[in-house]
């Protein structure tokens, strides 16, 4: 099986296999545990900034948390054309 590398902005990439979700800043970070989730990550250094513009979305992998300012709707498009790489 081939490995494919979905391209979230800024020179990181994930292989999808690893994905667990893609979620959209504006709609979850409102949430409390959303919140401390994100802190969590970030004080145990799971968490990696891919851009330095206004972000979009976090993903969640088995062992890290990226924030990317792509869209939601973009990585999933990405996914399905085979990575954006």
């Amino acid at each position: 099986m081939k490995t494919i590398y979905l391209h979230i902005g800024n020179n990181y990439s994930v292989d999808i296999r690893d994905i667990i979700g893609i979620f959209d800043m504006d709609n979850t970070t409102v949430t409390n545990t959303t919140k401390k989730l994100l802190d969590k990550a970030e004080r145990e250094k799971r968490l990696f900034l891919a851009t330095y513009e206004l972000p979009k979305t976090f993903i969640i992998t088995s062992n890290k948390i990226y924030i990317s300012q792509l869209s939601a709707n973009t990585l999933k498009k990405r996914i399905e054309n085979g990575g954006g790489l």
